[in-house]
């Protein structure tokens, strides 16, 4: 009897979180992808469920600009995370001593202020007559007409800024686990501090840079705060386009199946990627072995 209440731990476990998933994700997704199956409009009567498939390839249509561009913003904005949030959660992991702990506050205190307000207080640090941008247009760093504000620059340092803790907090919970034996193992086998790194520290924190890259690329990949408040006209990213939709032209169902494109999208990179990681970058590479 105890032998059969020990197996059922694990899916006991498990039930809340699938219980979460189940209403708060499954749900919503099926009424959505329900909806991206009506047709009509609010002006003409409203919307009526007619299995209208076309409403996918219509969704796409005149968006390809914005769907690439979301692309590249949250791609290069994942890869400036990843070189500016390694180097700070190594130091907060093995350099920082005594104060590690008011570090990883400073990682995590922007959480304590709205996501609006910290794009919004971005919208002022960039703003034409500001210090920073004044600097900036010293050192020639500016576009042409001096303006940083309305940029796609200004959209990826907003998206960088405000994602930068989803990348430095796996990557520090990766390499506060690391084993430091095996680096000085690798250190006594007359290897020098960049080919310890590189041969053992790197593939050992794969994981945390997967899982880093991965909560990083995903929301930015859908965000249309910072195209909004820190871009101009002609930096609509994918989810600016939905909000649209949704909001100002109404048009339900065309925005429901447009939303699951770029789930099935993301879907797709996230699978390639991890087939170009491999599972170990999930599992590590020592687990594998101890397998």
């Amino acid at each position: 009897m105890r032998s059969w209440s020990k197996r059922l731990v694990p899916y006991w476990l498990l039930g809340p979180g699938l219980l979460w998933l189940l209403f708060f994700f499954v749900v919503p997704m099926y009424f959505m992808g329900e909806l991206a199956l009506y047709s009509g409009s609010l002006t003409s009567g409203g919307f009526e469920f007619t299995w209208a498939w076309s409403n996918f390839p219509d969704s796409l249509s005149g968006h390809t600009e914005q769907i690439f561009r979301s692309i590249f913003y949250a791609g290069t904005a994942t890869v400036l995370c990843l070189l500016i949030g390694y180097p700070l959660a190594y130091a907060i992991a093995f350099r920082a001593g005594r104060f590690k702990t008011l570090l990883l506050f400073a990682v995590i205190a922007p959480f304590f202020t709205t996501y609006l307000i910290r794009t919004i207080a971005w919208k002022t640090i960039l703003s034409d007559d500001s210090p920073v941008v004044s600097v900036l247009q010293t050192l020639s760093l500016t576009p042409a007409d001096g303006r940083v504000l309305a940029t796609s620059g200004a959209v990826i340092a907003g998206l960088t800024y405000n994602f930068l803790p989803f990348m430095i907090l796996p990557l520090y919970a990766n390499l506060e686990r690391l084993d430091l034996g095996l680096i000085e193992a690798a250190k006594d086998l007359y290897s020098d501090s960049r080919t310890a790194f590189l041969k053992v520290t790197l593939p050992l924190t794969m994981p945390g840079i997967v899982a880093g890259v991965l909560l990083t690329f995903i929301p930015a990949f859908g965000d249309y705060v910072n195209a909004q408040l820190l871009g101009g006209t002609g930096q609509a990213m994918i989810g600016n386009v939905i909000q649209s939709l949704y909001l100002a032209q109404r048009d339900y169902p065309e925005a429901a199946a447009l939303s699951f494109l770029m789930m099935a999208l993301i879907l797709a990179i996230v699978l390639a990627y991890i087939r170009f990681a491999g599972t170990e970058a999930f599992m590590g590479e020592e687990e594998e072995r101890e397998a």
